[in-house]
């Protein structure tokens, strides 16, 4: 059975160029950097043996990664160390759930302050709540509660933080499989969110005394903005169907009332969708005109060409593929082989860097 596995992976190799699954190197060494090649472009193996890491940051030279279980790991000069993430409520151990969204607050090299997205358990029920983190003596505490009572359930959970270019918070948010709240704008489940950096509501939100920024989601997991701080999002479809969206304040983005090229008065049509295939796009990251987007059931790193329209892999043979994070000319991104739905390496799962061209 192996010998026709490999015979099967030389065969796949020979005909795309590609790097299979099977053909994941193994064995390396945090210290070093591995160079692969996949569709004529090199990339970087940065660090090994990560946890279901969700969320890349990165301050300096040192990135901090969140990984579902409750950790944060730290990878520097390609070494990973962790610390713990001490929070005042049970993590959830429900699929797809735990510790998510993360990010480090724009003063962190001073304060230590980062905010963080979690799944939880309390008194019999699941939910999830937007936190301030504290980071002293190499672990991380959870100081105070922004927004409480997002709902969860066994999956769509959203969970991306992202600070935005007007300095704002923006949450993602799942419709807990209830896809019915998505479009109830009293719900805070099917949204994206947006806060002032403190957990107060900002005065300029399309709807009055509402955290709610838009609506009609069924599991958004990505946020970037381009240079003329327009906002898109990448959201998990039914059966397909996944979707990347330009996000304007105060839209209705359809969901579960239209999905792929329905169309409906007073909803938005996303800029392309999977159709009958699925990609599960998780984080997005944007450079001059392109999208790139981490697919986790498409096992690539997808390239979206806002000019063209054009959807293309540019990375695969790595399994699947988490988030994603653009420094400069330089495209970091972490597989999630170790999720539970991938199939994990000796040493997966991986922070890798590639050049863009």
């Amino acid at each position: 059975m192996k010998k026709r596995l490999l015979v099967a992976a030389i065969v796949l190799l020979n005909l795309s160029g590609c790097v299979n699954e099977n053909s994941r190197p193994k064995n390396i060494d945090t210290n070093e950097k591995s160079i692969e090649t996949v569709q004529n472009i090199e990339f970087q193996t940065i660090a090994t043996e990560l946890r279901i890491p969700w969320s890349i940051n990165k301050s300096g030279e040192t990135f901090f990664i969140s990984e579902r279980d409750g950790t944060v790991a730290v990878v520097e000069k390609g070494k990973v160390s962790r610390e713990e993430v001490r929070f005042n409520r049970r993590l959830s151990k429900n699929p797809e759930a735990g510790f998510l969204g993360f990010v480090l607050m724009p003063d962190f090299e001073k304060t230590q302050k980062a905010l963080a997205y979690y799944t939880y358990e309390h008194n019999g029920q699941t939910m999830n709540r937007v936190i301030e983190l504290q980071r002293s003596n190499g672990q991380w505490q959870e100081k105070r509660v922004l927004l409480d009572g997002i709902p969860s359930d066994q999956f769509h959970h959203g969970g991306r933080l992202k600070i935005g270019p007007d300095f704002k918070l923006y949450v993602t948010t799942g419709d807990a499989h209830r896809e019915e709240i998505a479009q109830d704008r009293d719900s805070l489940g099917g949204k994206i969110l947006r806060m002032n950096l403190d957990g107060s509501i900002p005065d300029d939100n399309p709807f009055d005394d509402s955290y709610v920024y838009s609506y009609g989601h069924r599991n958004p997991q990505g946020l970037a903005w381009n240079e003329k701080n327009e906002m898109f999002e990448s959201e998990h479809g039914p059966a397909g169907h996944d979707e990347l969206n330009k996000i304007e304040a105060g839209k209705n983005y359809g969901w579960p009332l239209i999905v792929g090229d329905e169309r409906k008065q007073g909803m938005e049509a996303p800029l392309i969708h999977s159709g009958e295939g699925t990609w599960a796009p998780s984080g997005i990251a944007y450079k001059d005109g392109k999208l790139y987007v981490a697919a986790l059931r498409g096992e690539a790193v997808k390239m979206y060409d806002l000019r063209s329209g054009e959807m293309k892999d540019i990375i695969t043979g790595v399994g699947r593929v988490r988030d994603l994070f653009i420094e400069g000319n330089t495209l970091y991104f972490i597989s999630n082989n170790t999720d539970g739905r991938g199939n994990p390496a000796e040493d997966d799962d991986k922070l890798y860097s590639m050049p863009l061209q």
